[in-house]
């Protein structure tokens, strides 16, 4: 069965950190493939190795993408 969730991907120092915000579980990889590559797989894993209560209790059904318009100070 496929499921699809959410991958937020961002550079970090000299690689990519990757998180699935559905289950709060992150990963990381060299380029920005990588990073969603072995995110998929720490997802996976989770999924064949948690008992269900743990993924009904961890798993969010509602994510929101949206921008977020903050006041940082002035520009010079």
């Amino acid at each position: 069965m496929l499921k699809t969730l959410t991958a937020t991907i961002l550079r970090e120092d000299d690689g990519f950190v990757s998180v699935c915000s559905e289950l709060d579980i992150a990963s990381q990889g060299d380029t920005v493939e990588e990073a969603r590559n072995n995110l998929r797989e720490a997802v996976e894993l989770f999924f064949q190795s948690a008992h269900p209560n743990e993924i009904a209790q961890r798993l969010n059904s509602e994510i929101y993408i949206t921008p977020l318009e903050v006041e940082i100070g002035q520009t010079a």
